[in-house]
């Protein structure tokens, strides 16, 4: 079992939509994910998330939605398969007023914003929240519609890494860069309110981007936000190490899960110099309970029975950019793919050739995808047995915490916070309260609200 019993970091994942990790599920009666446009909905699910001890709510966003034929599918919009989908960043002021220590992080490419934008957009914010803002980075995934969008040309996966690398070495020079330590005076009497001895303008010369001047707003509480991060492709691998201080995995495949972690950390360690016990992992998971583990199983069906093989389709397709039909159903899942799109996605089904209870063909990587959604894992069975199952591949893989999966809204987190969270507790593997008032500090100890020196981002402070 879990000999050290560290407490997990546990945060949930939304989208600003109906949608959820099973297609379909909208639909179920006891669903309330039609509400993703009245602000009460948020409000109420981020307390009650706070009330339990969760360490933050994550918004998925893209500009993208499910195509076929090079088009909006029909059946996108008759299923709501991730479309419709509001701006979450909109929505996270209010939130930070609603709450006190709930951790708020959205996702936010660097293929359709501007360094700028991004660093002042969440610098504010993370000042309004007192210091509880996340970003979740993403190159650029689910390019054959977002392209169509912006008007803009394809990215091979590599480059959109390297587009990457450099807008986060620009908005951390920003963030770390101009404003030194001490620079905001507000001295009334002498009328300065910042000495400019210490507010500088950063110059930045990348290949793909170059800005010189100050950053337009003081450092907030945090100063960068925390960094999360999901791609596990070499590439995504790579950025991780550099960048990421929390990088969301799939657990579908334990092994791939160990493999992802061990690259990664040592990555860090050996390339950039970074302490390997800096970056938490996390796994998306769907956690289904019930009074009785006939109950949870119960529940398990009825979920998968909203979801279809064509929705399946079109949820593939929305994380690729490679559309299938029935006749690619019988084929086996490809060793590799050219695709420009989530490289790491496909990766993940074809790492699991020739494992046991691993899909083989693409129809049984589908029936996979439409019972469990992208990442794959799920834990089903009373509280108890559920506590059991983490605790058990906690100790497999090593992962940090979870990604709580939307199934029903609001039941599921009803369901974690009132019954999964307990029994975890009972283990030593939840904590039972906030760590400081900060999200690093939720997820790394009190007195950590600052990146550590040994990340790149110390190598731009003055």
């Amino acid at each position: 079992m879990n000999k050290t019993k560290k407490p997990l970091s546990f945060g949930v994942i939304q989208g600003l939509a109906m949608s959820g990790m099973v297609t379909g599920i909208w639909a179920h009666p006891d669903n309330n994910s039609h509400n993703f446009l009245a602000l009460n909905h948020w409000i109420d699910l981020a307390r009650k998330l706070e009330s339990g001890g969760i360490d933050f709510l994550f918004f998925a966003d893209q500009f993208a939605y499910p195509l076929k034929n090079g088009t909006l599918a029909p059946r996108t919009v008759q299923d709501a398969v991730s479309f419709p989908m509001g701006d979450p960043v909109v929505l996270l002021s209010a939130l930070a007023a609603a709450t006190t220590h709930l951790g708020l992080v959205t996702t936010m490419s660097t293929m359709t914003e501007a360094p700028p934008h991004i660093a002042r957009r969440l610098s504010t914010l993370d000042s309004l929240s007192g210091g509880r803002i996340g970003w979740n980075v993403v190159t650029g995934a689910n390019q054959q519609s977002t392209t169509r969008i912006f008007g803009t040309a394809l990215r091979e996966h590599g480059e959109r890494y390297a587009i990457a690398d450099d807008f986060l070495e620009l908005v951390l020079k920003f963030w770390e860069g101009s404003w030194e330590d001490g620079a905001v005076l507000n001295d009334k009497a002498g009328r300065v309110y910042a000495d400019p001895a210490k507010v500088h303008e950063i110059k930045h010369q990348g290949p793909y981007f170059s800005a010189e001047g100050a950053m337009m707003v003081p450092p907030s509480p945090q100063r960068t936000p925390v960094l999360f991060q999901a791609g596990t492709s070499s590439a995504g691998r790579r950025f991780a190490a550099k960048f990421a201080e929390a990088v969301f995995i799939s657990g579908s495949n334990p092994s791939k899960a160990i493999a992802d972690i061990t690259a990664i950390r040592t990555l860090a360690q050996e390339e950039f110099g970074r302490d390997p016990g800096s970056i938490k992992f996390m796994a998306g998971a769907l956690f289904i309970t019930g009074d009785t583990e006939a109950e949870a199983r119960r529940r398990r069906e009825e979920a998968a029975s909203y979801s279809t093989m064509e929705s399946a389709m079109l949820e593939w397709s929305y994380h690729t950019g490679m559309e299938l039909t029935e006749a690619d159903l019988d084929k086996p899942i490809p060793g590799q793919t050219n695709a420009v799109d989530a490289k790491s996605l496909v990766e993940k089904y074809a790492a699991g050739k020739g494992e046991q209870q691993q899909p083989q063909t693409i129809g049984e990587m589908l029936e996979h995808l439409r019972r469990n959604g992208p990442t794959g894992l799920g834990f089903t069975g009373t509280p108890e047995q559920i506590a059991d199952e983490v605790e058990a591949f906690v100790d497999q893989t090593g992962v940090d915490g979870f990604l709580i999966e939307p199934f029903l809204t609001p039941s599921t987190y009803d369901d974690f916070v009132d019954g999964i969270m307990p029994a975890l507790r009972k283990r030593g593997l939840a904590k039972s309260g906030y760590a400081g008032s900060t999200l690093r500090e939720h997820l790394f100890g009190e007195g950590h609200a600052r990146l550590g020196n040994d990340h790149i981002a110390a190598s731009f402070r003055r």
